[in-house]
């Protein structure tokens, strides 16, 4: 029994649940929204090679089709506008990885034409996707 002259507790909202419940669906969106990255490439059949190493992700993919056709990250592109487009997209003053993805039944000059064309560009370090057997 409460006697007459004893204060009212004032109702209280603990709040340090709904903060914590917050920062879980916080986290839950970060880490989904790191996996929601897709690689860019067209769908080649690459060469095999036992020592080929796992390269850093990159933003710059150039695909050589089977039919010979060349993209730039997933974008149809003449060879002589190939040197430029890649040149706009490596930062000023810094290296870039940039993977060319070429079909094994590519003709070998048209890789290597695709490949003098990219070694011309100041930054740009050349990769050669390849598949583990």
């Amino acid at each position: 029994m409460r006697l007459p002259d004893e204060p009212d507790i004032p109702a209280q909202i603990n709040i340090v649940p709904m903060i914590d419940v917050i920062f879980a669906i916080l986290t839950f969106f970060i880490m989904s929204t790191l996996f929601l990255t897709r690689s860019q490439g067209l769908p080649v059949n690459l060469p095999q090679a036992t020592t080929a190493k796992a390269q850093p992700s990159t933003q710059i993919t150039v695909t050589i089709s089977p039919q010979g056709q060349i993209a730039l990250n997933r974008n149809s592109i003449p060879i002589e506008a190939l040197q430029g487009e890649v040149r706009q997209l490596i930062p000023q003053n810094q290296e870039a990885l940039v993977i060319v993805n070429a079909d094994a039944a590519v003709d070998h000059g048209q890789v290597v034409a695709v490949m003098d064309q990219l070694r011309q560009i100041p930054g740009a370090k050349l990769a050669i996707a390849t598949q583990r057997p």
